[in-house]
Parts: structure tokens; C-alpha cells; sequence
């Protein structure tokens, strides 16, 4: 046996190395000193695969008769992405009642004309390794599987079924409004009020249209939503010409088959009603302040409680993702960057963004400062989120006004250039994710009709320069400012006080006299 192995080994060397370099080495002599980026003697020169130059990263796109989009890009793996993605959200809602897309975002992936229930469409996409998912956000409703590749046909056919032929049953109605009043509740209750305050400074920035609208169904709209009320809503805003069917690691033929196969000659269960009350209201910026009085003294309780805190939002108009100066409000964000207090810090966690050396640094007192950017197809919001003590609201909303202010000034070279490498590089990682280049492929080709690759997008971020910096902050600085503000606010600026130092040199509130504290 032993033998019978030596053997073995013996031939595997001779098939790695050659004959002849066997025969000169197996004396037991030492190997000559060679480099190892030189082949070794006697190994045949490799033979490597090779991508058609036709064939770089591009996204196809192509248009079906009905005017549905199909777009795919190819990506080597046993897995793949597909999806629908509608131009549908809660900025669509103005002639109904706010929380349909919420409700549409619950109903997803339930029973069908095709499908009895949610556990077959589950089991259907178990067969071939598969889960599903569906988002909506303000503008957009996304519905994607990602599953293997040989299970295309299948998901597809899903797909096209869950958009098009959902039976939206009562009780699956009823368990819907129960699962949107239980987090209605969540979203009270929960430590962390990022959320809350994005939908209060949206309604504060956009009052009462598009984007300001709602994106959680309000409670009082809980019990109006039902069957007919949802198909009214369904025959204006889920057309094909408002729709891309994207998808990543297939190929695109492949797609554009099964996409005439299941979605070009389908009657959805509303009927095919021309869509006559589809809301084109282009973003109206209002400015403004909403405020919410709350105890959160009692938010998170127990052995190591988070203290009581205020939390502030302020934001201004940035620009829409379709138009050039998107890029530098970007880079400028990240510029801005920030985070809480306990960050763990280290290399890449943004300990040396502005808010974190100007703020976080120098005010041991203030819990968080996080910037954020919020971009549509016609606005933006940039806003910058801040928590501290009651007692010191004043004193945190005047240093975020001073922030604001010196956006404007010169940004220096080192922290420039870091902020676009930042920038570029969560690009990159993001897009190593499947289902992120799939939203990625999706989104672009549904508001634009095409899609910008990664490099194009890394050149653009490349040619920010400091004058870009100041030109869009300097723009920005001209709109009214948006204000949410959340929990114990006596000490919180007046509106009229906060615009006046946003519109200062120094970014410094108006002094306040008081004869008695």
C-alpha cells in the first residue's frame, strides 16, 4: 500500500512538472533559485479564459411592445437576481388615501390566481433555493426573488403573478392592517428615532406634496384602505410603461423571453384601464418646522438606559439624482459624514469627517451628529441629525447652524480627497452585493431609460473639485430651512431664529435676553 502511494505522488510530480524536470530534480538536488513570477522549466505555458471586449460590464436594456423595460446584467454565478420595479410610492398618493404603497408593501407575495397562499409561492421558490422580498420607498416599489439561475422561467412567471394577479382577499387585508397598526406602534416606540424624524422633516420640507406625503399609512387611514380602494390605485400606477423587469447573473435574451412569455399579453385583475389619474406633480420644496412634544425619559429602559435626549433634524434643498451637481452633494455628504458618540472608531468608521473633528470632538455633551442626503427625480434633501440633553437644544441647534454655514468655506485638498476614496470605495463594495446591483440596474434604468456604469460614476466623483464644494453649498444655503424636532423642546430656537442664522455670516441664533431664568 505504501508503495502504491509513492508511486502515486511520484507520477502526480512528473505531471506537474514535466519529464524532464522530474528526472533533473528527483536526485534529491535542491530547486535552482528561481523567481516566482518566472514559470517553473518544464511546465506547459498556461491557456486562460477571456471575456469578448463586446461583452465589458454593460447593462442591456430592451423594450417590449407594451412598453415594459427589460434590463439585465450578466454575472458569473449558479445565482441570480430578478425583480419588478415600479414607478409607484407614496408621493403618488395625493388623490387617495396615504398608506397604499405600505399596505401594497404588506400584501406582496400573497395569494395569487396561480398561487393559493403565501406558504405555495415559498415552497415554489424553495425548489430552486429561492427568497423573496418586496420594498417601497417614496417613488419607487420594488419586487424581487433572487433564486438559481435554472429557476428563471419559474420566477418569472411568479413574478408577473404577485404584480399582476394578486386576489387581495379580506382576511389577508385585515392581517395586513393589523401588521401596519403594530408598527405604527414600533415606530413610537423604538430607541432609535432616525426613522420618525426622516418622515417629520420630509412633511416639514415638502408640505402636504410628492415626496412630504407619508410613506407609513397613517393611522387614521388604517380602516379606509380595502379591496377597491387598492385596485383604483393598482389600474393608474401598475402599467408596463411604468415598469422595469431587471435582472443580474442571466442571460439577457434569456430574460427578454421570458418577459414576453409572462408580462407583454397579461390582463391584470383590475383590468386594462388606460391610466388617466397618475400624479405628475413635480416636487414643491416648502420649508418649514414640525415639532412633537414627547417624553423620552422612558424609551429605553434597563440596566445601562439611554439617557433622556432631544433630538433635532435640519435640512435644506440639495438637487435631484438626474441633474450634474448630484455628485458633489454627494461627496459633500460624506464630507460631512458623522455618526453617535459610541462609535467604536478605527480606520474607515469616519472618525475624521467634519462632524466627528467639529462637533463629536469638541462637545463631549452631544450624543450624535449624522449627515444624510435624500435624493429624487426632482428634489433633495440634505439634513444633518443631532441629539443631546434638553437643557442644551440651543446651544446643539447653533452649532449645527454653524456647520451648515461653513459648508460654504474652502474645502481643504487631504479632505477632499478622502471624502471622494470614501466615497468611490462604498461605491465599489456596495456593488460586490448582487441584489445591490440589481436595485442599482433597476432604479437607473426606470427614472433615466439607461444606466451609468461604476467607472463612469467613480470618474465623475474624481473630477469634484473644492469650487464644486462651495457653488452647490452656496446654492443650497439660499433655500428655507426644513425642521424636525422630537422630544422634550423647551429650549428649542423659534423657526424665525434658526432661518436668521442660517442666513448669517457666522451661522451664530439671534441673542436672546432674558430678565429671569
Amino acid at each position: 500500500m505504501a508503495t502504491h502511494m509513492s508511486k502515486c505522488r511520484s507520477w502526480s510530480r512528473v505531471q506537474r512538472f514535466g519529464i524532464a524536470a522530474y528526472r533533473k530534480y528527483s536526485s534529491g538536488s535542491g530547486y535552482p533559485n528561481i523567481s516566482l513570477s518566472s514559470p517553473l522549466p518544464g511546465i506547459p505555458k498556461p491557456v486562460f479564459a477571456s471575456v469578448d471586449g463586446q461583452e465589458k460590464y454593460e447593462t442591456k436594456i430592451t423594450t417590449l411592445d407594451n412598453g415594459l423595460r427589460v434590463a439585465s446584467q450578466n454575472k458569473f454565478g449558479q445565482f441570480c437576481t430578478v425583480g419588478i420595479l415600479v414607478n409607484s410610492g407614496s408621493r403618488h398618493e395625493a388623490k387617495y388615501p396615504s398608506g397604499i404603497a405600505h399596505f401594497l408593501e404588506k400584501l406582496a407575495f400573497s395569494s395569487t390566481a396561480q398561487y393559493g397562499s403565501k406558504d405555495e409561492i415559498l415552497l415554489t421558490l424553495e425548489k430552486h433555493g429561492g427568497i423573496c422580498d418586496c420594498q417601497t420607498s417614496r417613488d419607487t416599489t420594488m419586487y424581487a426573488v433572487s433564486a438559481e439561475v435554472k429557476g428563471l422561467d419559474t420566477v418569472v412567471s411568479l413574478l408577473s403573478d404577485v404584480v399582476l394577479q394578486p386576489r387581495l382577499l379580506d382576511e389577508e387585508i385585515e392581517m395586513t392592517r393589523m401588521a401596519v397598526r403594530f408598527e405604527l406602534e414600533d415606530l413610537n416606540m423604538r430607541p432609535d428615532p432616525e426613522p420618525l424624524l426622516t418622515e417629520m422633516i420630509h412633511a416639514a420640507a415638502y408640505r402636504g406634496n410628492t415626496v412630504g406625503l407619508p410613506r407609513v399609512c397613517p393611522v387614521d387611514n388604517v380602516d379606509k384602505i380595502d379591496k377597491k380602494v387598492l385596485h383604483r390605485y393598482l389600474s393608474n400606477y401598475y402599467c408596463p410603461e411604468r415598469m422595469v423587469l431587471a435582472g443580474v447573473g442571466i442571460e439577457h435574451e434569456h430574460l427578454v423571453k421570458c418577459a414576453r412569455k409572462y408580462l407583454q399579453d397579461v390582463k391584470p385583475v383590475w383590468g386594462m384601464n388606460t391610466a388617466a389619474n397618475v400624479d405628475l406633480s413635480v416636487a414643491q420644496y416648502t420649508g418649514g418646522i414640525i415639532k412633537m412634544e414627547k417624553d423620552m425619559s422612558d424609551v429605553s429602559l434597563g440596566p445601562t438606559p439611554i439617557p433622556e435626549l432631544t433630538h433635532i433634524m435640519i435640512g435644506l434643498e440639495s438637487c435631484s439624482f438626474l441633474e450634474d451637481d448630484f455628485i458633489p452633494f454627494a461627496v459633500l455628504n460624506m464630507m460631512m459624514g458623522g455618526g453617535g458618540s459610541f462609535s467604536a472608531g478605527g480606520p474607515g468608521k469616519g472618525m475624521f469627517t467634519r462632524l466627528y473633528l467639529n462637533v463629536l470632538n469638541r462637545h463631549h455633551w452631544m450624543y450624535n451628529a449624522t449627515s444624510y442626503h435624500h435624493s429624487y427625480e426632482d428634489s433633495g434633501l440634505l439634513c444633518i441629525h443631532a441629539s443631546a440633553d434638553p437643557r442644551q437644544v440651543r446651544e446643539m441647534v447653533e452649532i449645527i447652524t454653524r456647520e451648515f454655514i461653513q459648508m460654504a468655506a474652502s474645502a481643504g485638498e487631504m479632505e477632499l480627497e478622502r471624502a471622494k476614496t470614501q466615497l468611490k470605495s462604498m461605491l465599489m463594495m456596495n456593488l460586490e452585493s448582487r441584489p445591490v446591483i440589481f436595485e442599482d440596474v433597476g432604479r437607473q434604468v426606470l427614472s433615466t431609460g439607461k444606466r451609468k456604469l461604476p467607472h463612469e460614476l467613480c470618474d465623475l466623483i474624481s473630477n469634484v473639485t473644492a469650487s464644486d464644494i462651495k457653488r452647490v453649498t452656496t446654492k443650497m444655503l439660499r433655500s428655507k430651512p426644513a425642521v424636525a424636532a422630537l422630544g422634550d423642546l423647551k429650549e428649542l430656537p423659534s423657526y424665525e431664529h434658526i432661518q436668521a442664522a442660517l442666513s448669517s455670516k457666522d451661522g451664530r441664533l439671534p441673542r436672546i435676553y432674558r430678565l429671569f431664568r
